[in-house]
């Protein structure tokens, strides 16, 4: 049996349990000993995190052999026009080499909750929302994407890994499951949903952490 929390990481947290810099954590957050972040998401990215005890099932859902889709709801800079959505689906050159083919398309402002400090307006600039689905986890690769395409990224969420999803999670909220073992990580458990806990509060003591495979 194997432990999988679904957390909604809040903006302006770090992907790990410790700081000496006094910046949020997961551990402002999560409360379950001995989980450990399957992957990473970036301090100014917002949205889904998966922590696990299992170390199969942490590599299932972090390796990039397993190309795991990931669903990202990106807010750009400008109006995204149809050749640079193009662009994000053939796959783009970046500095590390060339992207997958991804899922990309244009949506309405999707209803999430306000972040804090909220994201910069200008009257003059418009900004357009996208759904992107990638099957890699690069480092800051969706921002690195659309910037490529001359749409500079304004905010980011993680919405999605595989079948585990944000649905009903509010920032700092968290969700466990039981897992039977990795081939069944499809069919999960009973879940529970905890509100998370407020910065400010005791900090956890942990076990040095691992790095993700």
């Amino acid at each position: 049996m194997a432990a999988l929390i679904l957390l909604n990481k809040p903006f302006h947290t770090l992907c790990q349990f410790s700081d000496d810099q006094g910046r949020a954590t997961l551990g402002d957050y999560v409360d379950v000993p001995h989980v450990y972040p399957a992957g990473r998401l970036d301090y100014d990215s917002e949205g889904l995190v998966l922590l696990t005890d299992d170390g199969g099932l942490q590599h299932r859902i972090a390796s990039p052999r397993q190309k795991m889709t990931k669903t990202y709801l990106v807010q750009v800079e400008g109006n995204i026009s149809d050749e640079a959505l193009e662009q994000l689906r053939r796959g783009l050159h970046l500095k590390d080499g060339a992207t997958r083919p991804a899922s990309a398309r244009r949506i309405d402002p999707p209803a999430l909750w306000p972040r804090n400090p909220p994201v910069r307006e200008r009257a003059r600039i418009p900004t357009s929302w996208l759904e992107l689905k990638l099957t890699e986890g690069r480092n800051r690769q969706v921002r690195r994407m659309t910037a490529a395409t001359g749409h500079p990224t304004l905010r980011l969420v993680r919405w999605q890994i595989g079948e585990w999803s944000l649905e009903g999670l509010a920032p700092g909220a968290y969700r466990s499951l039981t897992i039977h073992s990795p081939a069944s990580a499809r069919r999960p458990g009973k879940a529970r949903a905890h509100p998370g806990k407020t910065p400010g509060q005791r900090q956890l003591r942990r076990k040095p952490e691992r790095k993700s495979p």
